[in-house]
């Protein structure tokens, strides 16, 4: 008997779809099966097309596809129409997809195969959906979109493991899964799930030539069906006994395929029998995609924390031995989000002098090229102090670098005519190449005395906790940011930390974040070193801590809602800590006598508007004095002495205030001292005189004044005695 006649006996037609001349080539039964006379024929493929139901057709691709990635037989279910959308028949086809390669290196498909009638004929029925494409396939794809949210939201690649162990699958969930990788020539374990600990050690140091289904995956890149225990031994009896005592009865391998590359395999593994139907195929090939793609992203993400983290590392100074007298504690934080690097950036420098030098900066920019640049620059300020510089000179070197750095890369990205540069790119970021500043604040301490020196480049002034918790910003003087222009003066301010203590340096990271400006952020940092000063702390480390968790407070515009990160800037902060002999840092300790609240500030004539600043610190030193009469009394009698000095004398003016005594019983002393040796003397004014009533002034609001001559020049000081509220 023929094998043609055989076929026909059993229904069975014979079929051949050329995809590259667009036709397809029946057999009788074939012809008939799909409502054409029963003859050989060959028709246009859109003739046959119109034959099947349309979404079997959709189906039908996919389940080519795969079978040719897969290099196994195109199974399907059809469902055969009529010209009124009736169904005449259900057959099955089964066909082997053949690759063509044209001369244009287009790759075409040639699909061989039979269709046979299934013995459950439904004729006369309209074209409502089978079970093929009910139910099962609405979960699947729901399964498949639910799946794929969740791996594109892991982060890492122990999360994408676990979202792949709580998967579940429509109808044949897995109780096994693991995840191979590749180190050099062998297998290795990424994760595992549904297996007890230690079960992975004959699989994770596997070679790639094992007869093992993982390792041929990987291997061929094409995916491993075993339907049952004796397949598996059939086609890997060398390692079927590895396999056996974990219980399974069916497995798939399939590879993990990024961008044609191969990155491992993934097994599913299953206690129940599954035959893996061309659906279900489908399900666990496109979870392998979704898989792979996440574990990829989760492998560049981790290679970036590490290659940021290693960065900030690098660029990030250990503070140095231990200083005796002083506590220094430093904390960074760089931005939310991006490569989490910056141009923030601090230092502790030991000088030749026996001293130290305490760096703070913010390069413009969070970008890779700003924490590049910040790294030069950290260096250069390292060498320039190193070799004994004054603090200004030390700012005014590092400024003509910054300058001279950024125009060397400007000349650079430019080239010159003729030399084998190319054009620039017009959609290059030039910001990327634009020049940039930076701000710096330099700081030269005597650990013996507490005597500071500081020199500031456009940067926040800093802070300093007095030893009662009263916190004061400091004015210094300054010049403009490091890079603008290469020959800056940056004068210097000299001060004295006293035992007990606390100054604080920050980037303006620390103060803006949240929407706050320069007062408001200020305020919100001076209420956290305050309370933290009442409450009895002593741990310079917990300050830090609590200073950089207050970006996620609530914003200046928000009162209420839930806390988020509002990490917008980086974010450096250094605190230095004078410790006395019967003092902490900072805490208010208890003392027969409460300990001196004092600051100092000097106004140049080529500044008066630092009189404001005068006004604001006395303002601030007084902020819970009893009277409030008399804090305004102190503040227009500083502004009248200060103003006095700039326009009556060729000098600047040397402000110093200090709070003595107990709460409600202070005494205020301000003294301002010029270089002229000019006394005041009173004066009679007119009612329409703009000047004249300064001594007027210091009678009728202080307790009491003076004048007291000095070798060179002479001080001009009052005292004011608190008044408790009554």
């Amino acid at each position: 008997m023929r094998t043609e006649d055989v076929l026909a006996a059993i229904a069975t037609g014979l079929w051949r779809w050329d995809n590259a001349s667009g036709t397809v080539s029946l057999d009788s039964v074939a012809a008939r099966l799909l409502g054409l006379p029963a003859e050989p024929v060959t028709l246009p493929e859109v003739a046959v097309r119109s034959r099947f139901h349309p979404v079997d057709w959709n189906e039908i691709n996919g389940i080519v596809a795969l079978a040719v990635a897969e290099e196994t037989l195109a199974e399907a279910r059809l469902r055969i129409m009529d010209e009124d959308g009736r169904v005449l028949r259900t057959v099955r086809s089964r066909s082997k997809a053949l690759e063509n390669h044209g001369p244009d290196g287009r790759v075409d498909y040639e699909l061989i195969g039979t269709i046979q009638e299934i013995a459950e004929p439904q004729p006369g029925t309209t074209a409502a959906h089978t079970p093929i494409t009910g139910d099962w396939r609405r979960s699947r794809e729901a399964f498949l979109l639910d799946a794929g949210r969740a791996l594109a939201e892991a982060r890492s690649t122990a999360e994408v493991l676990r979202v792949a162990a709580s998967l579940s699958m429509p109808g044949f969930s897995p109780d096994g899964l693991a995840v191979f990788g590749m180190a050099g020539d062998r297998l290795s374990i990424i994760g595992h799930h549904g297996h007890d600990p230690g079960d992975d050690g004959p699989f994770a140091q596997m070679r790639l030539d094992t007869d093992y289904p993982a390792a041929e995956v990987v291997r061929t890149g094409r995916a491993i069906y075993l339907p049952s225990p004796e397949e598996y031994k059939r086609r890997f009896p060398a390692t079927w006994p590895l396999a056996q005592g974990f219980g399974r009865v069916s497995w798939a391998f399939l590879p993990l395929i990024v961008a044609g590359r191969t990155l491992g395999a993934w097994m599913a593994a299953f206690k129940h029998s599954v035959t893996f139907s061309p659906d279900e195929r489908s399900v666990l090939t496109t979870v392998a995609r979704m898989l792979a793609q996440a574990l990829q992203r989760a492998g560049v993400a981790e290679s970036e924390r590490e290659l940021t983290t290693g960065l900030q590392r690098s660029m990030m100074p250990q503070l140095g031995p231990d200083i005796p007298g002083m506590t220094i504690a430093a904390r960074y934080v760089p931005t939310g989000g991006g490569l989490q690097v910056g141009g923030d950036w601090y230092d502790m420098i030991p000088l030749p002098s026996g001293r130290f030098a305490l760096v703070i900066g913010d390069v413009q920019g969070h970008d890779v090229r700003a924490a590049g640049l910040m790294g030069q620059l950290r260096i250069a300020v390292r060498a320039y102090a190193s070799e004994g510089h004054r603090p200004d000179a030390v700012l005014s070197r590092a400024s003509r670098f910054l300058a001279g750095l950024c125009s060397s890369q400007e000349r650079d990205r430019s080239g010159s005519p003729g030399q084998g540069h190319e054009d620039p790119d017009p959609f290059e970021d030039a910001d990327f190449q634009s020049p940039r500043f930076a701000t710096c604040l330099y700081v030269e301490c005597d650990p013996r005395t507490g005597v500071l020196e500081v020199a500031r480049a456009g940067h926040p002034d800093p802070a300093v906790r007095m030893t009662d918790g009263t916190v004061l910003m400091r004015p210094t003087a300054g010049g403009l940011p490091l890079g603008i222009v290469p020959d800056t003066d940056y004068p210097t301010t000299r001060f004295a930390l006293e035992p007990g203590e606390t100054m604080m340096l920050c980037t303006d990271g620390l103060i803006e974040t949240g929407g706050h400006d320069l007062d408001t952020g200020w305020a919100r940092l001076r209420a956290i070193l305050e309370s933290e000063a009442h409450d009895g702390g002593e741990d310079l480390e917990k300050l830090a801590d609590l200073l950089v968790q207050a970006v996620h407070g609530p914003s200046s515009h928000h009162t209420t809602g839930p806390l988020a990160d509002r990490r917008e800037d980086d974010i450096a902060v250094v605190l230095l800590c004078r410790e006395g002999a019967d003092r902490g840092c900072g805490a208010p300790v208890a003392h027969p006598a409460r300990p001196a609240r004092r600051t100092m500030l000097t106004v140049a004539q080529a500044e008066p508007e630092r009189i404001a600043g005068a006004r604001h610190q006395v303002r601030e030193l007084l902020h819970d004095w009893a009277d409030a009469d008399q804090v305004d009394s102190a503040v227009l009698m500083v502004s009248e002495m200060v103003t006095n000095v700039l326009v009556h004398t060729d000098g600047d003016a040397a402000l110093v205030a200090e709070a003595v005594g107990e709460l409600g019983a202070r005494r205020l002393r301000v003294e301002v001292a010029d270089a002229s040796d000019e006394l005041p003397h009173k004066r009679h004014p007119g009612e329409m005189a703009s000047s004249g009533r300064g001594v007027l002034l210091m009678e009728m609001l202080a307790d009491d004044w003076g004048v007291d001559p000095r070798g060179e020049g002479k001080s001009i000081w009052f005292e004011l005695h608190e008044r408790a509220e009554q």
